[in-house]
């Protein structure tokens, strides 16, 4: 049976739940309802056939619809007020309470019959009875007429099967199928049927057709814990008494139907159980008669959860989980618990469009920084020949990751947009290197009986790694370390950079200013006009201090300092940028400084200035002085006028005010002229030593761009991980709480070892964890419901990129205050990895532990920082002062010696989940190991805090691991349903991570 999908049509449920003909609703009235028990609202609901409208208020806004099939209500309370409404596919329950128990009892009778189930089970029972009266009939009627005729009217829903053998040893040209149905109970085996022999197909299968009768009335009814014994012989001969037995295998009903496809593929064995000697393949036809009613619901597979019974808001089928989840796969199991009740556990396992867009927009993020990098050192105008090399350096590097990156992107564009998944197979795609590898949520909703669902979420996604470029030098780790050994340079933050930008601007700005205006006072001069000269001065010292306020930034000063001390240590002459270009360095006295001389340059531009202002009060001095000095020369009219011919040019000629003011002003220009070329030469170097850093800082191109793929691809499943996260904590006041004020854990597991090629894929996973520290979220508001809407976007720039996570509208207005402005949400990466497989044993006997041990015993310490701060900023949050225990214990495991330690995992994975952290797990292409990883953590997540019985850990660990989504990675991987195991291999594995028998090879 396929999974059914309800359509409905939403203006059509609209009229529905407000038509008030007479005779529409069943019933209505406002109620409590609500998901959790403890967290009941009022809402309006109304009954009408078989849909329960809930409403916010009467005549308002529909909320959801539930559709009351396959599901039972019962009361809660003693005083009877509660009803509990569940649903038999696990779908979260619903509470309701009313006012009295009259109207629990009339809406608990109103429900029931709303239930067309019911009627159908009546129905059915009503069939069965009437098909055993016409069973004794027949019976007697055969009877009676010795032996003529037949029974075929008594016969229940036929299960019709199709049995293929494929692969079978020696090659047979005929084989005969034996079916047989295993009684639960007594463990009897009675032969159902045997099929004819059948002839071998041009494929070498064996092909053909059984009919399984429901002995309803009898000791071997079918049901879903129906065991099938399916026998296959060699039948040479077309007579029956010349076979012998090939193999057999068995399987139950539930394992038919919990699958996607309705077919089952199994080993067949010989008697011992130890040789594999073909595969059978059985296929369900048909599992009812034409009357779809004749097999009793109690019969049918609980793995079956389609259901048709969710609500219209279902979280699952939200438009926030559409945006980030896509090609789901389901699988239901059903448990039994230590209590002797039944767990309902719906795994799910998704593939996410932002394995492709995150790529998509950090390629552009990269470009455009690149570009804007080009941009700024091109401004920077004429330079020395040393700098002007640097710049060269720079642009060379950044236009080399520009056109990879837009060749990157262009093929990404090339590819449908609806791609969401790419295989473990193309991991070493050259173009699809910044793309994460079988990138999948793994999802967990466990039922009990009298409660809803709970999620456990996983983000598997293959170790961020450069398969591309290989790891024959190591990974980023080690190619780093020898890189940054190797170059040492002088660093600036983007803060710095972009004051020394800003005073750039200002110098270009001021400088024409005063200058101009000091070529006005000149003109000014002429006039000799001593208020429009006062006039012109007071705008000249205005914008000299603006200007000098404006460069006297202690920034210039250290850049200074810092061009002479990388002048006095370059001895050699000459420098080594990151893609080997030699640039020569100007000799260390061409520029000779002190810290004093920045000091004295802006005392002496001050001076000058005061100067100017001195000789302007002496000018307006003389001009309002009365003019003394004519009286001497009235007295004597009659002297001789030669010797005032002879008289010195000194004590004859009084120079201008212009003639007076030139030198000051030339000075004062000289003085601002040298300051700027000083403010000039410093700021420049900051920006391009902004730009060689970081150049420098990310490696030459190879390194540069295996940093940035391997970014992108932890980036697209950290994204993923943290919109599920949010998704389910939106109702968590102390989880939004704890996001602004702390911050989210990402909590990484990986499974490689330390030896061969994955060391350097840990090398590279490491590097890539750590980029994450400069990783933010915010939260914003979305403008429509549509998925492309929701889809979270990047903004910033390397190491310190922001991604915005967009809500509805009715959902942001909900969220804090703090989360509504765009608080920031820091994240918190740690990496803890344990090697499992035989390469690990390789290397603890032969090899090098020491980066997993000093990875783990620096993300412990990590780790502990985190919790401690989330309990003193945190202290109410639940469950938050049981930590301790468990950080002791996690401190313990890391530093035993102990080989393949994988307590240290578990206990990292339960700290995690303990403070509502992300879990992502990853080995080479999250496909074999990580699947024996994550089915573990489910089981132990169901033994641990759902009472799993302990007897039925094994069964519900083979199951997930045989039958689960798991299997269906796999097969989408490589195309076959078998994990990469050897028997070899898997002696060296922790005997819980080995898969079941049957399930590798």
């Amino acid at each position: 049976m396929r999974r059914m999908k309800l359509r409905v049509n939403r203006h059509q449920l609209l009229s529905m739940s407000r038509d008030q003909t007479s005779g529409s609703f069943k019933k209505e009235g406002t109620l409590q309802v609500g998901r959790k028990e403890t967290a009941l609202t009022e809402k309006f609901c109304r009954l009408r056939g078989n849909l329960l409208f809930v409403l916010k208020k009467q005549a308002g806004e529909l909320e959801e619809v539930l559709l009351l099939e396959r599901s039972n209500v019962r009361r809660l309370s003693s005083d009877g007020t509660r009803l509990l409404l569940s649903f038999e596919s696990g779908d979260p329950c619903v509470f309701l309470q009313f006012g009295d128990s009259a109207e629990a009892d009339s809406w608990l009778v109103a429900l029931e019959d709303a239930n067309f189930e019911k009627l159908r089970r009546h129905v059915a029972h009503l069939r069965n009875r009437i098909n055993s009266q016409q069973t004794c009939v027949a019976s007697e009627s055969l009877h009676n007429n010795g032996g003529a005729g037949g029974a075929e009217s008594a016969a229940a829903a036929p299960l019709q099967l199709t049995v293929e053998c494929r692969g079978l040893v020696g090659m047979p040209t005929r084989v005969q199928v034996r079916v047989s149905v295993i009684n639960i109970n007594t463990h009897r085996i009675r032969e159902l049927c045997c099929a004819e022999t059948c002839r071998s197909s041009d494929t070498g299968a064996f092909i053909t057709s059984v009919c399984l009768r429901d002995d309803s009335e009898g000791d071997y009814a079918l049901c879903h814990d129906s065991r099938i014994k399916v026998t296959v012989y060699r039948a040479e001969l077309e007579t029956n008494a010349t076979r012998t037995i090939l193999g057999f295998t068995f399987f139950s009903i539930r394992d038919l139907f919990r699958l996607k496809e309705p077919h089952i593929s199994l080993s067949l064995r010989t008697m011992d159980g130890v040789t594999e000697v073909g595969e059978v393949k059985v296929s369900c036809l048909q599992m009812e008669g034409e009357d779809g009613n004749k097999t009793p619901p109690e019969h049918k597979c609980p793995s079956l959860c389609d259901s048709l019974h969710s609500s219209i808001h279902d979280k699952e089928n939200s438009a926030m989980m559409r945006a980030v989840l896509c090609s789901q796969v389901c699988k239901v199991y059903r448990f039994q618990t230590e209590d002797q009740r039944w767990l309902l556990v719906r795994e799910q396992m998704s593939e996410t469009p932002l394995s492709f867009s995150l790529p998509k927009q950090l390629l552009s993020a990269l470009t455009r920084e690149h570009a804007n990098r080009v941009q700024e050192v091109k401004d920077l105008g004429d330079l020395s020949p040393h700098w002007d090399g640097l710049r060269h350096d720079v642009i060379n590097h950044c236009n080399h990751l520009i056109g990879c990156y837009q060749e990157t992107l262009a093929e990404l564009e090339k590819l449908p947009a609806e791609s969401c998944f790419k295989s473990s197979s193309s991991k070493s795609d050259q173009h699809l290197q910044f793309v994460p590898t079988n990138l999948h949520s793994q999802r967990m909703e466990v039922t009990n009986p009298d409660s809803s669902g709970v999620w456990y979420d996983v983000i598997t996604f293959g170790a961020p790694a450069d398969h591309h470029q290989a790891f024959k030098h190591g990974g980023l780790k080690r190619l780093l370390c020898k890189h940054l050994n190797s170059h040492s340079t002088i660093s600036y933050s983007q803060e710095e950079s972009s004051r020394a930008k800003e005073l750039l601007v200002s110098v270009a700005q001021l400088l024409p200013l005063v200058f101009g205006h000091a070529e006005e006072l000149l003109s000014v001069s002429v006039l000799v006009n001593a208020a429009r000269l006062q006039q012109v001065l007071d705008s000249l010292v205005q914008q000299t201090e603006q200007f000098v306020h404006a460069l006297k930034d202690e920034l210039v000063k250290a850049a200074l300092l810092a061009i002479h001390n990388q002048s006095a240590t370059d001895v050699n002459g000459s420098h080594a940028h990151s893609n080997g270009l030699i640039c020569e360095i100007r000799p260390a006295d061409e520029m000779e400084y002190n810290e004093e001389e920045w000091d004295t340059a802006w005392a002496n531009v001050a001076k000058s200035l005061n100067c100017i202002i001195a000789m302007v009060d002496r000018l307006q001095e003389r001009e309002e002085r009365p003019p003394m000095l004519t009286s001497p020369e009235q007295q004597e009219p009659s002297g001789d006028t030669n010797s005032q011919n002879t008289a010195s040019p000194s004590s004859s000629f009084t120079p201008t005010w212009q003639e007076q003011l030139l030198p000051l002003v030339v000075t004062l220009r000289d003085c601002v002229r040298e300051a700027v070329g000083k403010a000039r030469i410093a700021m420049t170097f900051v920006v391009l030593q902004r730009a060689v850093a970081t150049t420098v800082a990310q490696g030459p191109a190879h390194i540069a761009q295996r940093r940035h793929a391997v970014f992108s691809q932890v980036l697209s499943a950290v994204v993923c991980g943290f919109a599920l996260k949010l998704y389910d904590g939106l109702e968590d006041p102390q989880f939004l709480q704890q996001l602004h004020i702390v911050g989210v854990l990402a909590q990484f597991e990986g499974l490689l070892s330390t030896y061969g090629d994955e060391v350097g894929m840990l090398e590279d996973m490491e590097v890539a964890v750590d980029d994450l520290s400069g990783l933010t979220f915010t939260i914003t508001e979305a403008k429509t419901d549509q998925p492309d809407d929701l889809l979270p976007t990047l903004t910033g720039a390397w190491g310190c990129f922001i991604v915005k996570v967009p809500l509805p509208p009715e959902t942001f207005t909900s969220l804090p205050q703090e989360l509504r402005d765009g608080h920031p949400i820091r994240v918190e990466p740690v990496l803890f990895n344990i090697g499992i497989n035989q390469q690990q044993s390789l290397a603890e006997r032969f090899g090098d532990s020491s980066l997993q041990e000093r990875l783990n015993q620096r993300s412990c310490e990590h780790l502990k920082a985190y919790c401690t701060s989330l309990r003193d900023k945190v202290p109410d949050m639940t469950g938050i002062q049981s930590l301790a225990d468990l950080l002791t214990s996690l401190d313990r495991s890391v530093e035993s010696k102990k080989r393949k330690n994988v307590e240290v995992l578990w206990l990292a994975a339960m700290v995690c989940r303990q403070v509502n952290g992300m879990r992502l797990t990853s080995c080479k292409s999250a496909k074999d190991r990580t699947a024996m990883s994550v089915t573990l953590e489910q089981c132990v997540l169901l033994r641990n805090r759902h009472t799993l019985s302990q007897q039925h850990f094994s069964t519900a660990l083979d199951c997930m691991r045989r039958e689960g989504c798991r299997m269906e990675n796999v097969q989408k991987n490589v195309g076959n349903r078998k994990y990469a195991f050897s028997s070899v291999q898997l002696l060296t594995f922790p005997k819980l991570y080995r898969p079941p028998d049957g399930s590798y090879g």
